[in-house]
């Protein structure tokens, strides 16, 4: 049954959720895309997108959505439809709720601990890996079409606000506004 399925996956989506939303999107991709097939690569980065935009955590966010169009596109009822997204949501946040009240304990009474420092350290590198593959993953023909200028224009800003950030340590909230900005002159203006 679908719904067995659905809660089964985004559990498991849920035990490897560490380093965020961004970084379960890969994770998501492959099990509701290339797995199972209930989702097209194009609404898959539709969702991603809507995702983004709206107010939550990201990983909620696609969760919610991917389960409601699984549902749906398997021929479901929209109601039925809001059951799969309730489930993938509450799948996709179970474990690591339990796991987090967990951990938190043992954290704050090994904070100082040599072997915990190291693990943190690797877990970081994870996370930056796994959001790596989300960027991607979600730099496809129909994100950018096919070698468009639009796409040599995002990797040019990208790479503009990588080294600000790094070499200037320019402020995260300054890089953000200016980036909307030329994207708004250049997306909205030029193009």
């Amino acid at each position: 049954m679908i719904f067995l399925r659905l809660f089964l996956i985004f559990l498991k989506i849920g035990i490897f959720s560490f380093g965020g939303g961004l970084a379960t999107i890969a994770l998501i991709q492959n099990e509701v895309v290339e797995k199972q097939g209930w989702l097209s690569a194009q609404e898959f980065t539709d969702i991603v997108a809507t995702s983004q935009i709206t107010p939550g955590p990201v990983g909620i966010n696609t969760a919610t959505y991917t389960g409601y169009t699984a549902i749906v596109n398997a021929g479901y009822s929209e109601g039925l439809g809001i059951v799969g997204a309730l489930l993938a949501s509450f799948a996709v946040i179970l474990i690591p709720v339990i796991l987090m009240l967990i951990v938190s304990r043992l954290l704050l009474k090994h904070k100082d601990n040599r072997v915990v420092t190291d693990v943190m350290s690797l877990l970081r590198l994870a996370i930056v890996g796994l959001i790596a593959a989300a960027a991607l993953l979600l730099a496809t023909p129909e994100t950018f079409g096919n070698a468009s200028p639009q796409l040599w224009i995002s990797i040019a800003i990208f790479a503009i606000v990588f080294l600000a950030s790094l070499k200037f340590k320019a402020s995260p909230i300054l890089l953000i506004l200016l980036s909307g900005v030329v994207g708004f002159l250049v997306y909205g203006v030029i193009l």
